[in-house]
């Protein structure tokens, strides 16, 4: 196979979970290659996402590797050969692979997903002129029409939650992110009236947590989580800087941050009187 020029995400990471099945068996990149009757360039090759691999090559590196969870060997193979080209190509050259493209590719292929935000609304529940507020604020000013697109790519991404193939979705929001006026007062008003429009969805959860809330210290803990195929597949989302993101997908991380947000779960309002709260903050707009 040709060598890839850019890579996704979702490529580097089935590299990454062959590699990660590689050093369990305790082998070397060059056993595994003659295993395969190539070379340890294409291996790595391989390892790093730069090149594909086949359903084939797959199975038999799994049986090498003594692999026997098969549900990860199935989606293993089922990442391999997927050949989904997305409406997230259609900003190929138009907007940064990663994150926009990245995320939006993870976000159709999740089972589930997880959000945590203590000074935003989520992304998947943003309005237009919400999302248009958020992006005018980037240093440096994007140009209009760089700014439309990211609007617009922002609202696409909103069909794993509004469409008819619609999966489980959890916000938990901090009451800051719900107060601060990122655009003016009727943004803001339409804004918390979208999140309680969708939060009536039975596939939808919206959690709050309030000031008030005693002993509460995981203000520092956003993140975005994307449920995998099997749990060896999930991935967080983090922002690591003002422009970039960083996708973790350590077993070990991945943990943590589920337990973390489980915690933070257990604190916050149920989602009826979450939806109560955010109805009496826009009823004071």
């Amino acid at each position: 196979m040709a060598r890839r020029t850019k890579v996704t995400a979702r490529q580097a990471r089935l590299g990454t979970e062959l590699r990660k099945l590689r050093e369990a068996a305790g082998l070397k990149g060059r056993e595994a290659a003659a295993l395969l009757g190539t070379d340890s360039a294409q291996m790595s090759q391989i390892e790093f996402g730069t090149a594909g691999v086949s359903e084939a090559r797959v199975r038999r590196l799994a049986a090498h590797y003594s692999c026997t969870d098969t549900d990860l060997i199935e989606a293993l193979v089922a990442m391999a050969t997927d050949r989904t080209r997305g409406w997230w190509e259609d900003y190929q050259g138009k907007l940064p692979t990663p994150p926009f493209l990245d995320i939006a590719e993870l976000e159709h292929h999740a089972a589930y997903r997880l959000d945590m935000e203590f000074l935003n609304i989520p992304g998947l529940l943003q309005t237009e002129d919400y999302a248009r507020a958020v992006f005018s604020y980037r240093v440096p000013e994007l140009p209009a029409n760089d700014t439309d697109l990211r609007v617009e790519h922002r609202m696409r991404r909103r069909a794993v939650i509004e469409g008819p193939a619609a999966i489980p979705y959890e916000a938990v929001i901090h009451e800051a992110a719900l107060r601060i006026r990122v655009g003016d007062r009727a943004t803001a008003r339409a804004q918390l009236s979208h999140v309680l429009e969708l939060s009536q969805a039975d596939s939808v959860t919206v959690r709050v947590i309030p000031f008030d809330l005693d002993g509460f210290g995981g203000a520092w803990s956003t993140m975005m989580y994307a449920g995998g195929a099997v749990v060896k597949l999930d991935t967080v989302v983090r922002d690591v800087t003002a422009n970039g993101t960083a996708f973790v997908d350590s077993e070990a991380q991945l943990g943590a941050f589920r337990t973390l947000f489980r915690k933070i779960e257990g604190v916050s309002l149920e989602p009826d009187r979450s939806r109560d709260f955010i109805h009496r903050l826009a009823k004071e707009l």
